[in-house]
């Protein structure tokens, strides 16, 4: 007698060994320009001990030569080398040398960033070109040629930008327009990135925190007064630390979210969904 469709058994799913790889990056090179910072430092330690190769770069070539160091007495495998992501022609440079150097690259978290705050009415030319060329016109050029590395490669890969919560809140008595408006434009690029690199089995994503309590920012939140406005406002209580961007941008990296891009994660605390 012929096997009736209902009489089948759905086959059983390996949830062990399927999950078991959900944040396996053993093998993977993953490129980190400006990951020398607090937070890039929490984010480089994580990725290595899931089996990495983190490759650092920025204008302070030692501080990513130091940070790779550190990591390879801790048995690691890092390397770092400076580079000045306002020269699109050294931002192909550095993707040649990695892939030259480390055999390809399979992952790009772009960490560079820069504020120059000034109120609308004093903000310069010079000052809002400074802030553009880092954070949205880098973000590019650093996308487009770890992308066109992946395509020509015909292999998967992830791209994840560091942002803001200010991509999608101003700051009120603060001179942010250019910070605001950079960083806000990075939203629709990760978008419309999602949208153009997901027919190669790219994706394209972004972590944006809060203010983190880094040395970067230290002068801040230790005035007082700013210190109370800031843990006021948000829901949790407190700023963001390093550690609590490590999370995020280890599921956004790994094989956990294959099935996620074009998406923003917002680490600040519950900031965005209270306003």
């Amino acid at each position: 007698m012929a096997e009736q469709e209902s009489d089948r058994i759905a086959p059983i799913i390996d949830f062990e060994r399927e999950l078991a790889g959900l944040f396996d990056l053993k093998g993977k090179v993953v490129y980190m320009p400006g990951g020398y910072g607090g937070i890039g430092e929490a984010v480089a330690w994580a990725l290595c001990m899931h089996g990495a190769k983190v490759v650092f770069s920025g204008r302070h070539g030692d501080r990513a030569e130091a940070l790779a160091e550190a990591l390879a007495r801790k048995g690691h495998d890092a390397d770092g080398f400076a580079c000045d992501v306002t020269e699109v022609e050294q931002i192909r440079a550095s993707v040649d040398r990695i892939v030259r150097d480390h055999g390809g690259i399979d992952i790009l978290i772009n960490c560079t960033g820069l504020q120059i705050e000034q109120p609308i009415l004093d903000v310069t030319e010079e000052a809002f070109d400074a802030v553009y060329k880092v954070n949205l016109r880098a973000s590019m050029f650093l996308a487009q040629a770890v992308a066109r590395h992946l395509v020509a490669a015909n292999k998967p890969g992830k791209i994840v930008h560091y942002l803001s919560v200010r991509s999608q809140l101003g700051l009120r008595g603060r001179g942010y327009s250019a910070y605001c408006s950079t960083k806000g434009g990075q939203v629709m690029m990760v978008k419309q990135h999602a949208l153009e690199l997901a027919p190669h089995g790219i994706n394209v994503n972004a972590v944006a925190p809060t203010f983190v309590y880094t040395e970067q920012i230290r002068h801040v939140v230790e005035n007082p007064e700013f210190r109370k406005y800031l843990y006021e406002r948000i829901p949790l209580g407190r700023i963001a630390d390093p550690k609590d961007c490590v999370g995020p941008t280890l599921f956004f990296v790994s094989p956990a979210s294959d099935f996620v891009t074009g998406q923003v994660m917002y680490v600040d605390g519950g900031i965005t969904a209270s306003q």
